[in-house]
């Protein structure tokens, strides 16, 4: 599961990246938030990727 969620959390920062040299231009188009909703995705799957973690570490301790 926690590959997963770790590509999630690199999708989010590559494209929030890629969107970075054009954020004026986004503003001016009216779509200026979708840099902050790549960083929304970001810390949301950093909260995914911590529950991954301890949700794999509790199964494999059970198994």
């Amino acid at each position: 599961m926690v590959p997963f969620a770790v590509g999630g959390v690199v999708a989010w920062a590559v494209i929030g990246l890629a969107l970075l040299p054009f954020r004026q231009r986004l503003a001016a188009g009216g779509h200026g938030s979708w840099i902050g909703i790549c960083v929304a995705g970001f810390a949301w799957g950093l909260v995914g990727l911590a529950v991954m973690v301890v949700h794999d570490r509790n199964r494999r301790r059970r198994s």
